[in-house]
């Protein structure tokens, strides 16, 4: 199944690069990678993840590394990452738009 990215997990993934960026650019680039393969593990078996509690949608799951969350649906060709972000934070609709 196909990985597309949504703008908004795009822009996540640069937020959190500059984030760790500040102080070490190296692992930035590592955990951003992390976050980027553990997405694409994801698709492989999309409905693995679990459903988004906030959402209560069967198409719109999420899978963790660490304290990040990866939310992303489900659709007949593809996996769409909807956003990042780390877990301490409530998911508000808003933070994935339309799915």
């Amino acid at each position: 199944m196909a990985v597309v990215w949504t703008p908004r997990a795009r822009d996540d993934l640069a937020e959190i690069f500059q984030f760790i960026a500040r102080d070490d650019r190296e692992a930035a680039e590592r955990w951003v990678a992390r976050l980027v393969e553990r997405a694409e593990l994801a698709a492989t078996m999309p409905f693995g993840g679990r459903v988004v509690p906030e959402l209560a949608r069967n198409d719109v799951r999420e899978v963790f590394l660490r304290s990040y969350r990866i939310v992303y649906r489900v659709s007949g060709d593809d996996t769409r990452i909807l956003t990042i972000f780390e877990g301490h934070r409530r998911l508000r609709p808003a933070d994935v738009g339309d799915p």
